[in-house]
């Protein structure tokens, strides 16, 4: 009889947690459109005016980035100055891919995430306790790599703080994608250019070399002991989203938006499925959402259950 309880309970907590993934994932299917019409109106919805802000920041401050690149391609090297229509059609453009549009607003939600947790809990935006470890390892490459993510860490806290991103710590695909933009926006004319422009783009860009390249491989190379990112006071936020996505078998910008308050069951189900035993999750839960507790039963679900409750929801949640 008791076996027959702890069944019946894991099943119920399972199908709790189900239909909240299932709620949540269809918010988020809305984020784009949602993200579009407020550029397109101005308007305000569920979304925070920083957030938007930021979002829009981001994309003209990439989209300047492209047009500085084909004056350069010119060689007109002093004059950087764009006509308005065309750094808001380009701008317009890149908001209209709606894997970029989705990747810039994750890390609009990054950054606040980061304030917040500065603020309630005295963590450091830039230097976690993890990262200082790291840094202080016998291993030269981990603390180079550590000392790298350091630098990059404090150029993205810099970055955000004036509503810009660099046009190379783009996922790769992302690039590409801003590039094929810039080449076929058809109020800015001359091929050459844009050709010059996108080789000497690709030339510079080093995807292992970017931020959350950097992260991955650090997360990456600690094996087992990529565990403690999983402590979000610990490792900090950039090396704690890194963490739970690669163990939870997510997209990172998926895993940026489970700790959304409208996504808690995506996250309590990615800390399950990344292994994390009930206290671990209620104490990531304290940290990020103190007045959220979990469901009665929620330790009867194992890491497999919780998985493949995530898998089965699939990969339409983001943007």
């Amino acid at each position: 009889m008791e076996s027959a309880a702890q069944s019946t309970s894991a099943n119920s907590v399972e199908a709790i947690l189900r239909a909240e993934l299932a709620a949540g994932d269809a918010a988020a299917v809305n984020t784009a459109p949602i993200l579009r019409h407020l550029f397109d109106n101005g308007a305000n919805s569920m979304f925070s005016d920083a957030i938007v802000a930021g979002v829009r920041g981001m994309l003209n401050d990439l989209a300047r980035q492209l047009l500085d690149a084909r004056v350069r391609a010119s060689g007109e090297l002093e004059r950087l100055d764009h006509p308005p229509e065309n750094l808001a059609a380009l701008a317009d453009t890149l908001a209209a891919n709606q894997a970029l549009l989705g990747h810039v607003h994750a890390l609009a939600c990054e950054w606040q995430l980061t304030q917040q947790l500065h603020a309630r809990l005295a963590l450091d935006p830039v230097l976690s306790p993890l990262l200082q470890a790291q840094m202080a390892s016998t291993d030269p490459e981990t603390a180079s790599l550590a000392m790298k993510l350091l630098a990059a860490q404090a150029r993205f806290c810099q970055e955000q703080r004036r509503m810009q991103l660099t046009l190379t710590e783009l996922p790769g695909d992302l690039l590409h994608g801003a590039l094929v933009a810039m080449r076929t926006l058809t109020r800015i004319d001359d091929d050459s250019e844009a050709a010059a422009a996108e080789a000497a783009i690709r030339l510079e860009f080093h995807e292992a070399r970017t931020r959350l390249g950097l992260a991955a491989r650090l997360i990456a190379g600690m094996g087992g002991g990529a565990l403690a990112a999983l402590s979000i006071s610990h490792a900090g936020t950039p090396l704690f989203l890194t963490a739970l996505a690669m163990a939870s078998g997510q997209d990172r910008d998926m895993a940026v938006m489970s700790v959304n308050e409208s996504q808690l069951a995506r996250l309590s189900l990615s800390l399950r499925a990344s292994g994390l035993k009930q206290p671990a999750v209620e104490e990531q839960f304290l940290a990020l959402h103190p007045d959220i507790a979990l469901p009665d039963g929620f330790e009867q679900l194992t890491p497999d259950q919780a998985a493949a409750l995530l898998a089965a929801a699939g990969p339409h949640a983001g943007v």
